[in-house]
């Protein structure tokens, strides 16, 4: 049986929603609907919140998740790589003899992640020989073939691999390659990855294509009010929570 554990990560100290991880989306704090996607999913053998605030810790306890441990603030800066928090936490948890085969991130700012979607991913990952990990992606809706570096009072495109009598820049978009982003819904990778080769990805990554609200970002203050309308609306839907909200819920604050 392969183990896997997820890691929600939730630090303080946000500056373009001001302490967005705890902030109130749907009556609860935007962490928790993370945190009940993945306990719902059923394939977890453990919940982890990786957090810098004992406040955040006390949510995610609130909402299922363990904090076994804070994460060290020089890991928990706005300019942090993932694999530095990652493989703290990773390492932390051997050393107490817990060791899992398999992680998955879930990002407190992809609320509408349902736990149908990590099960889906997580069978699609299973599924896939020779693959390091796998992680959420959808099509561009800015095409890097129309973008440019600008140096000065020039610019030039910045892929260069189109065709010269019909460069990129100058196409319509149903005439170019298809590109996609990653957001932010989910990673999966074999925890070996980051034990061997210090990364959270590896080389060889496998797509797992969202759709619609699956793989909705918040980051600035028009994410969090485009995310209310919809919910307002019927139109995207948060995971069912249980627990009464948490008590020192913060109300719905401004940007910082």
């Amino acid at each position: 049986m392969t183990s896997v554990v997820a890691l929600i990560p939730a630090r303080s100290g946000s500056q373009r929603v001001m302490d967005k991880n705890a902030r109130s989306l749907g009556g609860h704090p935007l962490m928790a609907h993370s945190i009940a996607a993945a306990r719902a999913s059923g394939i977890f053998d453990a919940v982890i919140c990786s957090t810098d605030s004992e406040r955040h810790a006390a949510i995610a306890r609130h909402y299922g998740a363990e904090v076994p441990f804070l994460r060290p603030a020089e890991f928990a800066t706005a300019t942090s790589p993932d694999i530095e928090w990652v493989e703290d936490t990773l390492k932390r948890l051997r050393a107490a003899g817990r060791n899992f085969d398999c992680f998955s991130i879930l990002r407190p700012t992809s609320p509408f992640r349902t736990a149908d979607t990590i099960k889906r991913a997580w069978d699609e990952f299973l599924g896939e020989d020779g693959v390091h990990s796998l992680r959420a992606v959808e099509k561009v809706t800015q095409h890097p073939g129309k973008m440019w570096l600008v140096r000065g009072k020039r610019m030039e495109p910045l892929l260069k691999d189109g065709p010269k009598d019909r460069p990129w820049h100058s196409g319509q978009m149903a005439a170019l390659p298809e590109v996609w982003v990653q957001n932010a819904s989910l990673e999966i990778a074999w925890s070996r990855v980051v034990f061997d080769d210090h990364t959270i990805a590896g080389s060889t990554v496998m797509p797992f294509f969202t759709s619609e609200a699956e793989g909705f970002d918040i980051n600035n203050q028009y994410d969090w009010d485009y995310a209310e309308a919809m919910i307002r609306q019927g139109k995207f839907t948060l995971p069912e929570l249980v627990e009464a909200p948490f008590a020192d819920k913060v109300s719905e604050g401004s940007i910082g």
